[in-house]
């Protein structure tokens, strides 16, 4: 039977762990069960945490479930599930105050600006990172979702969203949930026309860059 945390030995515990010892001490499933606090009859909150593991795959198969979905995990439910959507949410947007500070002009920026997030999604999504004259990070707009193509994606309305923001540049950002961040040629013609309707008014897409997702 598995122990609970009370019954752990104290520098075992993942709280205790975490204070004497820093957190990058501690496992995946030590961290989870910091945000879950308890487990079920019979199994600690660790364990718990490590059955969720397993289930998800990884972390990020864990942050690709759906609130509703984690709840449905045995010893999980809404509040237990909300709490761990919360701490995934809390890292993507520390990561975009972080990126805000500083100008984003090369693509290993924008991946790590974008990749956690979009990663983790199990549906397509097409994005545009805006930027001001010294490429520092305005806002992030989701265009649409679903198969890029040139119904969903029209370059009229890219544009007039990049012209509301008065932004100098921008950069066209969408995931592949298949896991192959190779372009179509659908994704390659949706570039040039962006481009050359970009040119004609005066504002650059700077870069079309794809994003493919981690095996869970």
């Amino acid at each position: 039977m598995a122990s609970r945390i009370r019954e752990l030995p104290a520098e075992e515990r993942p709280r205790e762990k975490l204070a004497s010892r820093g957190v990058g001490a501690l496992s995946s499933a030590e961290l989870i069960a910091i945000f879950l606090r308890t487990g079920l009859q019979g199994k600690g909150a660790v364990e718990l945490a490590k059955d969720l593991l397993g289930d998800r795959g990884s972390l990020v198969g864990i942050s690709r479930t759906s609130v509703a979905e984690l709840a449905k995990h045995r010893g999980i439910g809404p509040a237990k599930a909300a709490q761990l959507a919360a701490a995934f949410e809390l890292g993507r947007r520390m990561v975009r105050e972080e990126m805000r500070q500083v100008p984003l002009d090369t693509p290993e920026q924008i991946f790590e600006l974008m990749a956690q997030e979009m990663r983790s999604l199990p549906h397509e999504s097409v994005r545009i990172v805006l930027l001001d004259n010294r490429h520092v990070l305005i806002k992030v707009e989701e265009i649409t979702r679903g198969t890029l193509n040139e119904c969903l994606l029209h370059p009229r309305e890219v544009l007039r969203l990049v012209l509301a923001h008065s932004c100098h540049s921008y950069i066209l950002v969408h995931n592949h949930p298949s896991g192959n961040p190779s372009p179509s040629s659908a994704d390659r013609e949706i570039t040039r026309r962006l481009q050359r309707a970009s040119d004609t008014v005066g504002v650059h897409l700077t870069d079309h860059i794809i994003i493919g997702a981690v095996a869970p």
